[in-house]
């Protein structure tokens, strides 16, 4: 079970949606449908952990508690971005390291809370449905991982690219 949380809270950390803080919100038009697009890929998530993991009636309130803090998670890293976004053209160096500290800050809280709210969850779990989570979050975390690869390869590649023209 420690494996698990452990690959939970690797995978969690490693994914901004999952985070949570009491960051003021800042929304512009321009954010307001990649906010809404933030929130459709949480619920789907949600949605496909729920019937992936195949959540048993007797489950549900464990199960609800740990998707409302995926929810809340996601809204705060959503605000977080949003105002970074808003106030990147005037922020100094200072100011950007400041916020990029409060955006790890938020990860961290967040994927604690995820964890707290996983582990009543996970132990709720049959031998089968823990097989599930534990392949799911696995496969999850090595995604995760193929596409910060990506693209670090693709910015190598731009930067190559850029450095190279008159």
């Amino acid at each position: 079970m420690k494996r698990t949380l452990a690959a939970l809270a690797a995978f969690c950390a490693l994914s901004p949606v999952f985070a949570q803080s009491s960051a003021p919100a800042v929304q512009t038009a321009a954010s307001a449908p990649a906010a809404t697009k933030r929130e459709a890929r949480v619920e789907e998530r949600i949605a496909q952990l729920h019937a992936s993991l195949k959540i048993t009636p007797q489950q549900e309130a464990q199960w609800s508690k740990f998707a409302d803090v995926m929810r809340d998670n996601g809204r705060t890293m959503a605000d977080l971005y949003r105002q970074r976004i808003a106030q990147r053209d005037t922020m100094s160096a200072l100011d950007d390291m400041k916020q990029y500290e409060q955006i790890t800050q938020a990860n961290a809280d967040g994927t604690k809370r995820l964890v707290e709210a996983f582990d009543p969850l996970y132990a709720s779990l049959s031998p089968e449905q823990k097989k599930l989570a534990d392949a799911s979050f696995r496969e999850d975390h090595s995604k995760a991982r193929q596409n910060r690869a990506h693209r670090r390869s693709h910015a190598a590649g731009a930067d190559a690219a850029s450095t190279t023209k008159p």
